[in-house]
């Protein structure tokens, strides 16, 4: 007997027309979906008319119901994994089911679509030359400002995750280790009240601090500068001082950067500001 066929497919993050022909064609030919809510994806199988078996997995029953999918798999069964908004394996059990499919030798399919990670940092305006996708930081703040300190020096740009109840706590964290660099917050990625913030951490901090923050965040951090003498060598201090201004720290935290940047004593940048405005 021939092994089943494991497709992950990726679901609209939401706006429900954000979904492949491909991918609306392989639901309605599997035998099985595995869905992280069923209720949640019998939304969207109802929305197409589309009536396939569901059976949940998700975080707390991965290991009872990845063995389950297993053997489906393994007698044959198609099996269609879905998240409940984007692409399966990022930030959720589906990168389990997908190892224990390749260990068992059964074949896996992955069809492209929604990703709220992707179309954030595109949105952002930061570089998207080279960057590095962290998720959700911990929930607690000394394991969270751990993981911030270790990002402080990644040069590339940073993805990040965060729900609204944690978006202060993580950005009072940010503002702490990263200062005052660049971001860009997008909420409700594709849905009516969709918007993207793009300001300093502080600015971000202000904004959230003075109204409720709602839907769920993809945080796009500017990745830190390479502290290397080259850079700014041919330069002069008060040039480099309206450089970080221009980035957006204030005069104050711009004398301090290129003090540290540069190895010099703080008075001296400071001699350099004092006609700049």
């Amino acid at each position: 007997m021939n092994k089943g066929i494991l497709y992950i497919c990726p679901t609209p993050i939401g706006n429900l027309e954000d979904i492949t022909l491909r991918t609306l064609r392989i639901l309605k030919e599997v035998d099985l979906i595995a869905a992280e809510d069923t209720r949640h994806t019998l939304k969207l199988l109802n929305h197409y008319e589309i009536k396939k078996p569901l059976i949940s997995y998700h975080e707390h029953n991965k290991v009872v119901k990845g063995n389950i999918l297993i053997e489906k798999l393994e007698d044959g069964t198609n099996i269609a994994l879905v998240t409940d908004a984007g692409m399966p394996g990022i930030s959720d059990p589906g990168e389990d089911i997908i190892r224990l499919s390749i260990e068992s030798g059964i074949k896996v399919i992955a069809l492209p679509g929604a990703t709220a990670s992707i179309t954030a940092l595109v949105l952002s305006g930061l570089s998207t030359d080279k960057f590095v996708f962290e998720g959700f930081l911990p929930s607690k703040k000394k394991d969270r400002i751990k993981e911030l300190e270790r990002l402080k020096t990644e040069e590339r740009t940073i993805i990040l995750y965060e729900g609204p109840h944690r978006i202060l706590a993580l950005l009072k964290d940010m503002e702490e280790v990263f200062e005052n660099r660049q971001i860009s917050i997008s909420r409700e990625l594709t849905k009516v009240y969709e918007e993207t913030f793009r300001g300093t951490i502080k600015e971000a901090l202000n904004k959230f601090e003075s109204e409720k923050p709602i839907g769920e965040f993809v945080l796009i951090v500017r990745g830190a500068e390479i502290a290397k003498k080259d850079l700014y060598e041919n330069i002069t201090i008060k040039e480099h001082i309206k450089y970080y201004m221009e980035e957006g720290y204030t005069k104050k935290e711009a004398v301090k950067k290129v003090a540290q940047v540069r190895g010099i004593p703080k008075n001296l940048v400071y001699k350099e500001s004092i006609e700049i405005k």
